[in-house]
Order: C-alpha cells, then sequence, then structure tokens
C-alpha cells in the first residue's frame, strides 16, 4: 500500500485477511445472529481460523450477549498496542469488540449525534487489537445510516487491492422473505453499489419454520424472495435460512450467561475443567449449524475467486 493511501485504520488491519461487512435494509431480519453464526461457521471451515466480531450497531449493541459476554469481568482492557477484544474460547480464534464492554451499566442508552458515533467507528477501526485474523466479520445496524458511510469512509484505502493484498472488504446482505424486508433489502443493495462495495451474496433469513415435533414446514413470512431479489439484482444467492428452536434455545441461554465464554471463570465445568469453546461446540449440535456451514464455505469460495480475479488483473496492469 502507498504512503498516500496509508491511515491509522489501514495500519491497523493490515494483519486482517479478509473483512466481511454484514448489512441488512431493516431491523429484526436477524442480522446479528447472523454475523455470529458466520463467524462461528467460518471458524469450522479450516483449524487454526482465527476471527474477529466488531459490533457496530452502537445503539443497540447484542453481540456480547449473543456470544456469552454479556457478563461480570468481560470487558476491554488498553494495553500498550491498542484495545484487546474479549475472546469467547480459551484459544482465543474469536474475538469480540462491542460499545457493550465500554458501558458502565449494560441497560444504558446510547444517546450520539453522527460526528461522536464516527470518533467511535474510527477508534474501533484503527485501536483494537486484532492480531492476526483470517476474517473480521463487521455487524452493523440497519438501514444506510452514518454508521455505514463512516464505517466505509475509513476503510476507503483497502479498497485499492495491491498485490500483497488482493482482498477488499466485501458485504453479505441479510433479508427475510417478505416483501417488506425485500423492499428494504434492494435499498441496501443500491447503497453498495453507490460506495462500490462488492457484495458475496445474499442470505435468506426466517426461511420458513421447522416444527420440532413433525418435521413440517411453515412458510410464515412467505418463501423464495430473497433468492428472487438476488436473481434480479444479479448478486450471488447464499442460501436459505429457517427459524431453528435449538438456536433460539441456545441463543437464549447464552443471553442469561449459562453458555459463558470458556476465557472467563464462569466457564469452568462442575469437575473444574473448561470446555475449549463451549459456544462452538453447542452450537454445532443445532440444525441452523449444518445451514450455516453451506453459506460459509459459499462466501469463502466468493472471496477465494475474486482474490484470484483480482491478482490476475494486477500482474497484467
Amino acid at each position: 500500500m502507498s504512503d498516500a493511501l496509508e491511515t491509522p485504520v489501514s495500519r491497523r488491519l493490515a494483519s486482517v485477511k479478509n473483512i466481511i461487512i454484514v448489512i441488512s435494509g431493516k431491523g429484526g431480519v436477524g442480522k446479528s445472529s447472523s454475523s455470529v453464526q458466520l463467524a462461528l461457521s467460518l471458524l469450522n471451515q479450516a483449524p487454526g481460523t482465527r476471527v474477529g466480531l466488531l459490533d457496530l450497531d452502537l445503539t443497540g449493541p447484542s453481540l456480547p450477549r449473543m456470544v456469552g459476554l454479556d457478563i461480570p469481568g468481560a470487558t476491554v482492557h488498553q494495553s500498550s498496542a491498542g484495545w484487546v477484544p474479549v475472546y469467547v474460547d480459551r484459544e482465543r480464534r474469536l474475538g469480540v469488540m462491542s460499545i457493550g464492554f465500554l458501558l458502565k451499566d449494560r441497560g444504558d442508552s446510547i444517546v450520539w449525534r453522527g460526528p461522536k458515533k464516527d470518533g467511535m467507528i474510527r477508534q474501533f477501526l484503527s485501536e483494537v487489537r486484532w492480531g492476526e485474523l483470517d476474517y473480521l466479520v463487521i455487524d452493523t445496524p440497519p438501514g444506510t445510516s452514518d454508521e455505514h458511510i463512516s464505517l466505509l469512509t475509513h476503510l476507503h484505502p483497502l479498497f485499492t487491492p495491491t498485490p500483497e493484498r488482493p482482498t477488499t472488504p466485501s458485504a453479505v446482505v441479510i433479508t427475510t422473505p417478505q416483501q417488506t424486508a425485500l423492499n428494504d433489502t434492494l435499498k441496501s443493495i443500491s447503497f453498495t453499489r453507490k460506495l462500490a462495495l462488492p457484495v458475496l451474496g445474499l442470505v435468506e433469513n426466517m426461511a420458513g419454520y421447522v416444527c420440532p415435533c413433525c418435521d413440517e414446514i411453515s412458510d410464515l413470512f412467505g418463501s423464495g424472495g430473497g433468492e428472487r431479489l438476488a436473481e434480479e439484482q444479479g448478486i450471488g444467492f447464499l442460501g436459505r435460512v429457517p427459524i431453528d428452536t435449538q438456536l433460539v434455545k441456545l441463543l437464549d441461554a447464552v443471553s442469561k450467561g449459562e453458555i459463558p465464554g470458556a476465557d472467563t471463570d464462569q466457564g469452568k465445568e462442575a469437575d473444574g475443567s473448561k470446555d475449549e469453546f463451549p459456544l462452538l461446540d453447542k452450537y454445532n449440535a443445532t440444525t441452523s449449524s449444518k445451514v450455516w456451514s453451506g453459506i460459509a464455505a459459499r462466501v469463502v469460495e466468493e472471496i477465494e475467486t475474486r482474490r484470484a480475479t483480482i491478482a490476475v488483473r494486477l500482474t497484467t496492469v
């Protein structure tokens, strides 16, 4: 990267191989839970994979609860090299950063104007000591607001590929099948085009409810809307994710602190030992994990395809 394009953000994120921005046009489509599942599924793609989860939903941070870290003692520490993220597992394969860790009272509301949000996002991008990461998954608020513009502005230097870093930040779009959500999702897709943010694909979440007793599938919000939208807009369709009662129960238990991170004292088992990664182990037992495994594989395949295409272009220029 040339000196002209180098910034505190680009220097800090130089050790992050791939940045995936999770967006949705509408709230309530399961974007944050999708971000968590994408991160966990990426960890399953290869042994030793390291993933970061960055929560940019400043007014409604939910990632700490969803990964079992909304507990006393789970706080961000300052080091000489920057903020240290909070890790979900003992091997530090999944790190999380959220404004939720910085609040004295987790129930406090964030009432900030745009400039203060921009400053917080700049700090998250330039001052968090992620170390070597294979993927940084960024959970964003619904819509196309100040947070999105600030994020892409600060990431702007990384949109110029180099031989050393042929990948650029890209997006995964989350929607639900009903028309109201699709209309808002279309606006998010338009946003990515205006700001030249590549889209890896679209996920249709809450695509049916599987009865835990008889396995009958009920299309509560319609069916196939996300796939049709992806086809119409010329973007990849990553898959349908049904409502999974196993996942709902797991996330509920995690949010209550019943399945905390293994690197905390509360992660101890009854015999005094600690699981290596209790959240990942329990997640892999859900039906959703199998669906998201395929989605993550397609995301990785799309990233590798883009990497190869850009590398060829760079060598022929």
